[in-house]
């Protein structure tokens, strides 16, 4: 018989708005569960761009992917989170009590008092390219999507393909460590923030960075499994081969939202939509906050994740203590419990 899991809150995503949600619900005296298809908490954060500076969390001029995720799951340790890791939730029901039950694909059973779905948007892929032999070069390293460790391309020869901040804040990362960097795209302008955008120019002004450009990838060079170069063509079907040991292709995300969509609640083109007052879904009980959830006026922002996770748990907090007021109190006259 399975063993059922109980718990105040489940929440859907380690990410960064779902690590905090942890913390925000253990101030108010409420135990969580979190549940992550990923094997490592940190969402996106940790899968895509750990040693990628984030600019525009308070208090931090600058602070890579990585730290920002250990850093929130230092902040949620003292409330004991369990973590389920490297597995997604399936099913959601509600029982007649109004307990939520969630059942994962590792055959977890958990119950809550409510759910916080920080799930990002949803399980995400990288957009490949579409060339011949590809698995191999994927399966042998030299085609990639994301940089885990800037330090496993020192010395090598990069060609990075795409227009957006990923393609141009990596080729700047990277010209510092790798042996050549070359970057592909079909036009000149870049989709990159402005400043970055105008940094990369400057590389290349000095000869730092090659810009294969109006390029796009062509084909792959190699015996199937080692990368040791990258075809790219005009438009016009003029070719040209570049020596490269990796290329990092970064054409954006595929994202679904897997089996959340089949669980009646309000979605508007993939997003959750929720009331802005307090996250709550149209499902009673469940919330959602971060990136999948919707509403008029909705940033992208890590740090609106943030202020949606504490909405959420003083909105949910009635749920799990019924008839017991809620009395606001700021951190610094609460302390952490431990």
């Amino acid at each position: 018989m399975t063993a059922v899991l109980e718990t105040d809150v489940a929440i859907i995503g380690a990410g960064p708005a779902g690590l905090f949600a942890v913390f925000e619900c253990g101030m108010l005296r409420m135990k969580a569960v979190v549940i992550d298809a990923l094997e490592a908490v940190g969402g996106q954060c940790s899968a895509l761009y750990p040693e990628k500076p984030i600019y525009d969390i308070p208090a931090h001029p600058a602070i890579a992917g990585a730290d920002l995720v250990a850093r929130l799951e230092q902040q949620a340790a003292p409330f004991a989170p369990v973590y389920l890791l490297g597995r997604r939730v399936e099913t959601l029901a509600t029982e007649a009590d109004g307990r939520l039950v969630l059942r994962t694909s590792a055959g977890d059973v958990v119950r809550a008092k409510a759910v916080v779905i920080a799930a990002g948007a949803g399980a995400f892929g990288p957009n490949r390219p579409p060339l011949d032999g590809l698995p191999g070069y994927e399966a042998g390293g030299g085609v990639r999507y994301m940089v885990a460790r800037r330090e496993e391309f020192r010395g090598k020869r990069v060609v990075i393909a795409g227009g957006g901040d990923s393609a141009v804040d990596w080729a700047l990362s990277l010209k510092d460590v790798a042996a050549k960097v070359v970057v592909v795209h079909r036009r000149p302008k870049f989709r990159a923030a402005p400043e970055t955008a105008a940094q990369l120019e400057a590389a290349a002004a000095r000869g730092e960075v090659e810009m294969a450009i109006p390029y796009q990838l062509h084909g792959l060079e190699g015996d199937g499994t080692t990368l040791t170069g990258v075809t790219l063509a005009t438009l016009k079907g003029e070719t040209r081969s570049v020596p490269a040991d990796h290329l990092l292709a970064f054409f954006g995300l595929s994202m679904e939202l897997g089996p959340i969509a089949d669980w009646g609640l309000g979605l508007s083109h993939s997003h959750v939509t929720v009331n802005p007052a307090t996250c709550e879904t149209n499902v009673p009980g469940v919330f959602a906050v971060g990136d999948i959830a919707t509403y008029p006026g909705k940033l992208k922002l890590i740090l609106q994740g943030f202020s949606e996770a504490a909405m959420a748990a003083h909105a949910l907090h009635g749920r799990v203590f019924p008839g017991e007021a809620l009395h606001f109190e700021y951190s610094t006259s609460k302390g952490v419990q431990g």
